[in-house]
Formats: C-alpha cells, sequence, structure tokens
C-alpha cells in the first residue's frame, strides 16, 4: 500500500478547515453569510459581534490582564466558585493529562480565576491563556469557546478557524457556562489545546465537569435540608439529580440547573422567594420528617400533576448519607490526592524524574510540587 505523503497532507487541510477557512473568507473578508453547514450559527453570530466590536481579524491580540485591583476583587467575589471547582478542575486535568490540553475557569466575565492541568508555560500561546486575571471574553479576544459560551450561554466547540483573529487558529477548546443556585451564569468551564488534534468529544466532557460544578455550588450554600429529585425509574443519588436546598421554614434557597429545567416555579435571580410548598402538592414539614430515613425515596406530586421520586437529606447528615450512597464518590478529598499523585507521577516518568520540567508541565511552581511529593521521590535535579 502506497504510504501517505505527510507534506501532501500538510498542505491539503481537512474538508472541515477547509469550510472553516472558506466562511471565513465569505464572512470576514468579503462581508457575504456564509454557506449553510460551513460554521456553526452561534461561530457566525460571535463572528458578526466581533465586527461590530471593530475588532479585525488579523490585528494582534493583546491577552491583557485586569488591573491589580480589580483582579483582588475578582478573585474575593469569585472565592467559592473557585473552591467549588478545584476537585472537578484536577479530575478533568487528569481526564485530559495525555491529550495537551488543559482547563480554564473563568468569572462570569471571562477573566481567568483558575487554570489546571499539563500547561506548557514555555509556550506563549499556553502561557498568555492560562494567567490568573487575564481577560478571556469576546470583546478583548473575539471568538472563542470562553467568550461564545458565556455570551450565548450554551455548551460550545471550536477549533481553528473557528476563532475570529489569526493569531488565535492554533486553539481548539470546548467550553460551558457555569450556573449559580440562583439561576445567574457564574463563569464559565474551558478545555483548550494549543496545535492539538481536534476532540469534540471534550464538550461531552466539559457539560459533565460543569455540571459537577454547579452541584457543588448548590449544596455549599446555606441549608438545612437537601432534596435529590428525579424522575420515576431512575437511581437516586449521582450528578444527573435535580438538587433543591430548603431553609429551616422550607423556602428554597437553591437549586442546580437540573432542577430548573424538571421543577417548574423555581426562582432566579432577582425574583421572591418561593416556598417548596408552591411548588410540590404536601406539607413541607413531611420532607423533614422523611429525612428521617434517607434511604428510602419518595414520591413528590407536582401542581402540574406530574410526580418525582426524592431523596430528603438533613443537612446534618448529607456526608454520612453519601458516603452510604454506592452512586456518588463517598471520600472526594481522598479521590483529589490519588488525582494529583497519579499526575505527578506521569510527569515525573515523562521527564526522567526532572522536578523542574515535570513542574512547568504541570502548570506548578517547583515548590508547590515539592511540597506535594513524599521525601523518598524528591531528588536534586
Amino acid at each position: 500500500m502506497k504510504s501517505a505523503n505527510p507534506t501532501t497532507n500538510l498542505a491539503s487541510p481537512s474538508p472541515r478547515l477547509a469550510r472553516i477557512a472558506q466562511a471565513r473568507q465569505a464572512l470576514l473578508l468579503e462581508g457575504k453569510p456564509p454557506a449553510p453547514g460551513w460554521v456553526a450559527p452561534w461561530v457566525e453570530r460571535s463572528w458578526q459581534r466581533c465586527l461590530g466590536l471593530g475588532l479585525q481579524p488579523h490585528a494582534k491580540v493583546a491577552f491583557d490582564q485586569v488591573s491589580d485591583p480589580l483582579l483582588r476583587h475578582t478573585l474575593e467575589a469569585n472565592h467559592g466558585l473557585i473552591q467549588a471547582a478545584q476537585p472537578i478542575l484536577q479530575s478533568l486535568a487528569r481526564a485530559i493529562v495525555n491529550t495537551r490540553y488543559f482547563a480554564i475557569l473563568t468569572n462570569a466575565q471571562g477573566v481567568v480565576v483558575d487554570a489546571c492541568g499539563a500547561i506548557d508555560h514555555a509556550d506563549r500561546r499556553a502561557h498568555l491563556i492560562t494567567r490568573v486575571g487575564t481577560d478571556l471574553s469576546e470583546h478583548s479576544i473575539g471568538t472563542t469557546a470562553i467568550g461564545t459560551a458565556l455570551t450565548e450561554l450554551q455548551p460550545v466547540w471550536l477549533h481553528r478557524g473557528e476563532h475570529f483573529f489569526d493569531s488565535t487558529s492554533a486553539y481548539s477548546c470546548a467550553g460551558a457556562p457555569l450556573f449559580g443556585p440562583d439561576g445567574r451564569c457564574v463563569g464559565m468551564l474551558d478545555v483548550t489545546g494549543v496545535d492539538a488534534q481536534e476532540r469534540p468529544e471534550l464538550k461531552h466532557l466539559v457539560m459533565q465537569s460543569a455540571s459537577k460544578i454547579e452541584n457543588a455550588l448548590v449544596t455549599a450554600q446555606p441549608h438545612v435540608l437537601m432534596l435529590r429529585l428525579n424522575w420515576p425509574g431512575n437511581a437516586l443519588g449521582n450528578d444527573a439529580d435535580s438538587i433543591l436546598c430548603l431553609d429551616a421554614e422550607g423556602w428554597i434557597t437553591g437549586a442546580n440547573p437540573v432542577a430548573r429545567q424538571m421543577v417548574p416555579g423555581l426562582p432566579t435571580a432577582g425574583e421572591a422567594a418561593v416556598h417548596v410548598s408552591e411548588v410540590f402538592g404536601l406539607p413541607f414539614e413531611q420532607l423533614f420528617d422523611a429525612a428521617k430515613r434517607p434511604a428510602h425515596a419518595l414520591e413528590l406530586p407536582l401542581w402540574s400533576g406530574l410526580r418525582l421520586q426524592a431523596q430528603a437529606i438533613t443537612r446534618a447528615h448529607e456526608t454520612q448519607n453519601l458516603q452510604a450512597t454506592p452512586n456518588v464518590n463517598a471520600n472526594p478529598a481522598l479521590g483529589l490526592r490519588d488525582v494529583e499523585a497519579a499526575m505527578i507521577r506521569k510527569a515525573l516518568e515523562d521527564t526522567r524524574g526532572n522536578v523542574g520540567q515535570a513542574a512547568r508541565a504541570l502548570g506548578i511552581s517547583r515548590a508547590t510540587l515539592y511540597r506535594k511529593l513524599g521525601p523518598k521521590d524528591k531528588d536534586p535535579a
């Protein structure tokens, strides 16, 4: 069989990249709408917004950072998001450790508040976008998964030339917006690769990881009772559950996005509080009674006539209940340590034990890596 010519492969873009190039030529250079199917509609909308901002695809991208006072305020305002996301970011980084992709967390304005994974800081294209405080919003760096997900409020996947600027066409990225307990967008989760193979399946991984962060944000809210909800026939106790949090009087204090799809009438930011009795057709005291037997599911009637199954768990028994539920990670702290140790071992193997190179590959300082190493693993490299 005749072998492929590498030079020919490099000179001949894939049909997908060719369609992207044709779309860029049509819309960005000629001002004409691209043919249907060349790029996703939301990519075209983002390009149009960028042109409306006066951005030009050939211009240089600065990757500016916000001011120090604004960065301090941003980190303080997003402390809860950062804390809730860290274990999930570590697990996400482990899933993509061998793909040349890394994870980025931003606030709702597209400012980086955390980054994780095998980040090659020797490559400026990776280093600049993973610095805490870098503005990755659409008005700053044009069409990316970050800016587009925050504007469109939907998960997205972008590859190479689908980014607005020519200088950002080395990136491939998946992004998903993050919604807080009150229904507002609080940030976004992104996975980006530099000169990496296209992997659109990362969109599903990012969506799944985003859901875990949203669940962590809800359960971190002050509450007395938590309801895990699902349709009859589905197992309770996993990340697909609806989650509602209640105070001692039965007022709803928070809900995850799944609950907002499943349960009508939940309050959003700026709206009056809603009592759980306005949502379910039974006295709210019965929910607190059910929490005395958290292992037993109960059926809850919605006022629409539909029924849900629920598990009621008091705040005091949440940890105990999660440890007893097979479908829930029983020891998240231990899992995080395992993930960190595995990533460090892999980085040290790849660099033949060179701690400095391993630290750079992981995107952490040499001192941090030494703290995470056991005494027997340390060497003078």
